[in-house]
């Protein structure tokens, strides 16, 4: 177990580059890509701060900016909105593991 929020910055980044294709489309903006937000998010669990908070540790470390990729720092809501994107699961697969029954079909 590391207590260096680099040495997380770097493995996150490279699980996700394991785990996840760059961008969710190809016509994704491409400010940052999937693998800098899933670190983000890592190191905002453990820093055990907000979006907001985790916003202000990178304008202030340009060395983790650095280590992450990032040329620009991204806005607290971005960051939200990719925690929504890649941690929420939004109903995609019934609870159970089994497709819905189809409905307004007579059996």
């Amino acid at each position: 177990m590391t207590k260096s929020p680099l040495a997380v910055a770097r493995t996150a980044l490279a699980t996700a580059k394991i785990a996840l294709a760059p961008y969710s489309s190809k016509f994704s903006r491409r400010d940052y890509t999937r693998h800098q937000h899933f670190a983000l998010l890592a190191l905002r669990e453990f820093l055990k701060t907000d979006d907001r908070g985790l916003e202000a540790i990178l304008r202030d470390w340009a060395e983790l900016r650095d280590t992450l990729g990032l040329t620009k720092v991204p806005d607290h809501s971005t960051i939200q909105k990719a925690a929504e994107r890649l941690l929420e699961k939004k109903g995609s697969m019934p609870s159970s593991g089994r497709p819905s029954p189809k409905r307004g079909r007579a059996a």
